[in-house]
């Protein structure tokens, strides 16, 4: 069986969904770990696709259940996780599965799998650049994208506790360069 990981991590707008989604369509021996969340769905998000979407009264529920392999409250009120069963689901279609999560997230897998999972922090060119990425989106308020900032600032500090990482300051390079990492690590 196929036990590896494969953890990605970023702050928000450093452009980490779109290096996943170009790195799932390079390695089609990944499969993406849909993570649960108790945040509202973006406009396009599918229950079960995109997140597992839980009001946070059947998360908790969950988290008393140990069906995560890690949870965290990431934003005032808001959770998200990694179920276990996900996992194994992936692993029983002999597949790696590929965690896109926050920083702490993916700490705490790679702790909890030390040997079995490579762990990988995208990282912005800047924070200005991260902000316009932010501010581009149309989906934040001036107050949520200072929180990110903020909260990017903070995960900046952890990026050397990983096992590589990823400066998205041109996508093709960065692509590539993810798609090498993970392919030198799942063979």
């Amino acid at each position: 069986m196929n036990d590896k990981i494969i953890a990605i991590t970023a702050p928000s707008g450093s452009g980490k969904t779109t290096l996943v989604k170009r790195l799932l369509a390079a390695c089609p021996q990944l499969s993406f770990s849909v993570s649960a969340c108790t945040r509202t769905p973006r406009i396009g998000e599918i229950n079960g696709k995109d997140y597992y979407f839980y009001s946070p009264e059947a998360f908790q529920e969950l988290i008393k259940q140990d069906a995560f392999i890690e949870w965290e409250m990431v934003y005032t009120g808001k959770y998200y996780g990694t179920l276990k069963s996900e996992l194994q689901r992936i692993w029983d279609e002999n597949k790696t599965p590929l965690v896109d999560i926050d920083v702490k997230g993916a700490l705490a897998i790679h702790e909890q799998y030390p040997n079995n999972c490579i762990s990988i922090f995208i990282e912005a060119p800047s924070i200005d650049e991260l902000r316009k990425r932010l501010a581009a989106r149309g989906t934040e308020t001036l107050n949520s994208i200072e929180e990110r900032v903020t909260k990017a600032k903070e995960e900046l500090t952890y990026a050397t506790h990983f096992d590589h990482i990823v400066i998205n300051e041109n996508l093709e390079t960065a692509t590539n360069e993810l798609i090498n990492i993970v392919m030198g690590y799942i063979g």
